[in-house]
Formats: C-alpha cells, structure tokens, sequence
C-alpha cells in the first residue's frame, strides 16, 4: 500500500472515530436514562475498523458478536455467578457461540461486549438494581453497535476504497506493472 492510500485510509478511520464520539454524546444527552454514555463510545469503537474494502461485513459481524456477547452476559446474570467465574464463564459460552456462529472475526467485541453487561458494582449507583445497570449497558452496546454501522455505512457510500485490507497485499496495479 503507498503512503498516499495509507494516509488517506487513516484519515477516513480517525474520522469515523470521531464522527462516533460526538454522535454517542446527543444520544447520551436524550437517553440518559437507558444509556450509558461510556459503554456506548466503546461499543461504537469496537464496530468501526479501518480496512477499506471489507468494513461493513466487519461492521455486521461485530454487530453480531456483540450480540452474542451481550446475550451471554444476560445468561450469566441469570445464573448469579460470583466474580470472577461469571466473567470467565461468559469468556467461554462467547467465544464458543461465536465459533458456532463462524463469527471468530468478532471475537473481541463478543468479549467486550459481554464484560460491558457484566461489570457493575452493586449498591455503588445509589440503589441501583443488578438489572437497572444491566439493561443501560444493553442498550448502550445496541446504540453503539448501530451508530457505528450507520457511521461505516455513510462513509463507505461516501469514500471508494480502493486500497487492499492487507498492508501487506500489493494493489492490482502494483502487482502487474
């Protein structure tokens, strides 16, 4: 890849990221009852990448990992597992459905995702309930997941990618010229 497509895919990325921060924020400001302005930020930035050509497929499968992730984590509140084993059996159900799923692609927002609905510290929230927590991180994760597809959607309408997802893959024309 030349420095040129290199530079020019840099800066779509870093432009998606930002496009995801400031629009996490007026979702946070209007919903800030149901969501969580910071598992919101990095479920958006789980879903974007900065490959080219193959960014919204990325984007769909770590949709669907974080799905995955965040419906184990669902499970594992059911099961009233003490920490740490619910976040190690949550690691284990995740990764095995994204195996089942051929979803190993988003492996790492399927983990994210499922420690985001895990994590909560009881009593800490002023009353809080286990659940209350729970479901802002649900839809914080959705939210996320969402803006970060409609982010990829938009820029890779706007920007042809024409650079090789492997920096190390050579471009068509490098290749025969």
């Amino acid at each position: 890849m030349n420095l040129s497509a290199r530079n020019k895919t840099l800066a779509i990325y870093a432009a998606k990221c930002v496009a995801g921060i400031l629009l996490c924020f007026p979702i946070y400001i209007f919903l800030k009852q149901w969501v969580d302005y910071t598992w919101s930020l990095i479920s958006v930035i789980l879903v974007l990448s900065p490959e080219g050509k193959d960014a919204l497929d990325l984007a769909l499968t770590r949709i669907k990992a974080n799905f995955i992730g965040a419906g184990t984590g669902v499970i594992i509140l059911l099961l009233h597992l003490p920490s740490p084993w619910n976040l190690a059996a949550g690691a284990v159900i995740s990764l095995f459905a994204c195996d089942r799923f051929n979803l190993n692609a988003g492996a790492r927002s399927t983990l994210a995702a499922m420690i985001i609905i895990l994590l909560h510290q009881e009593g800490s929230n002023g009353g809080t309930h286990l659940w209350d927590s729970a479901l802002s991180r649900i839809v914080a994760v959705i939210s996320g997941c969402v803006l970060g597809l409609l982010i990829t959607y938009v820029f890779h309408s706007i920007f042809r990618f024409n650079t090789p997802v492997n920096a190390n893959e050579a471009p068509k024309k490098e290749r025969e010229g």
